[in-house]
C-alpha cells in the first residue's frame, strides 16, 4: 500500500482534508475553446459526457482511477458530437434593446427610452407589447432584470398565499433567487424560495409551481399523498409539468 494511502486510513474521515476538484479539460472547437467541466463518481461505471441544456455547460463524468490522458483523448473523441448539440442549443437572449422576451409566457420587445428617468413599464404599442426601459443604456440590462425579479416576486406572492389559504397552512419568506437545478423550493420553516425565471413562462406554469412548493407545507416529500394536494390546487398540474419538461431549459437562455 502506498504511504499516502495508509496516511489517510490513519486520519479520521471528519479530519481529512477534502480532495481537489479535478481541473476541467478544454479543448479547441470552430467557434473557440470550450471548457468542459470534470466530475469523478465512484458509481460510475464507463466515461459519460453530457451537456446542460438549461446552461449550455458540458460534464464529462468519469469512474474513480480514470487517467487524466484518457480522459482528455475521450474528450477529444467525442469533439464532433460535442460540437454539434452545442450548435443545436437556443441562442442566449441578452437584455439589449431591440431583444425580445416572453413575460408571462407573451413575447415582449424591449425598448430602451433615452437617458431620462422613468420607471421600467409594460406598454401597448402599434408593434406589440413593449418592456420600456429609462436611464443610461450600460444600465438597461440590470434595469430588465430588477423589474422581472419584481413582477415574479408578485405574482408568486400572490399565488403562494391563495394556494396556503385553501390549505390551511402557514407559509414563511418569500424570495426570488436564479436556481439552475430546480424551479422552486420550501423549507422546513415555510420559508419558499423561487427562480425569477417562471415570470417568462405562462401564467398557469407559475402558478403550479407555487402550488407544488405550498403542498411540502403539509408532506415534505413527494409521496402519493402529496400529489393528491397538488391535485387538490391545481387539477391539471401535469399540463404545467409537461411544459415545463418541454420548454424550461430554454428559459435559461435569457439575460444573465
Amino acid at each position: 500500500m502506498a504511504p499516502s494511502r495508509l496516511i489517510d486510513l490513519l486520519i479520521p474521515p471528519r479530519l481529512r482534508k477534502p480532495a481537489a476538484p479535478p481541473r476541467p479539460i478544454r479543448i479547441e472547437m470552430r467557434d473557440g475553446p470550450q471548457e468542459i467541466a470534470v466530475v469523478v463518481r465512484p458509481a460510475a461505471r464507463r466515461m459519460i459526457l453530457r451537456i446542460d441544456r438549461r446552461t449550455g455547460g458540458a460534464t464529462l463524468t468519469l469512474p474513480r482511477g480514470v487517467a487524466r490522458h484518457r480522459a482528455e483523448q475521450f474528450v477529444l473523441s467525442q469533439a464532433g458530437w460535442l460540437e454539434a448539440r452545442l450548435k443545436a442549443l437556443p441562442p442566449r437572449v441578452a437584455f439589449a434593446d431591440g431583444a425580445t422576451l416572453p413575460i408571462r409566457g407573451v413575447e415582449h420587445r424591449i425598448r430602451h427610452a433615452g437617458a431620462n428617468r422613468g420607471a421600467t413599464r409594460i406598454e401597448h404599442t402599434t408593434e406589440g407589447l413593449v418592456l420600456l426601459v429609462h436611464g443610461a443604456s450600460d444600465a438597461l440590462p440590470g434595469r430588465v432584470l430588477r423589474f422581472l425579479k419584481a413582477e415574479a416576486l408578485a405574482d408568486l406572492t400572490v399565488a403562494s398565499r391563495r394556494h396556503a389559504a385553501t390549505l390551511g397552512v402557514a407559509i414563511g419568506r418569500i424570495s426570488i433567487k436564479d436556481t439552475v437545478s430546480r424551479w422552486g423550493s420550501c423549507s422546513s420553516r415555510g420559508d419558499l424560495a423561487y427562480s425569477w425565471r417562471l415570470i417568462l413562462a405562462p401564467g398557469f406554469v407559475l402558478d403550479y409551481l407555487a402550488a407544488h412548493e405550498v403542498a411540502h407545507r403539509l408532506e415534505m416529500n413527494h409521496s402519493a399523498r402529496y400529489w393528491r394536494n397538488v391535485r387538490t390546487l391545481v387539477p391539471d398540474f401535469r399540463v404545467a409539468e409537461d411544459w415545463l419538461n418541454r420548454h424550461g431549459p430554454a428559459l435559461h437562455h435569457y439575460g444573465p
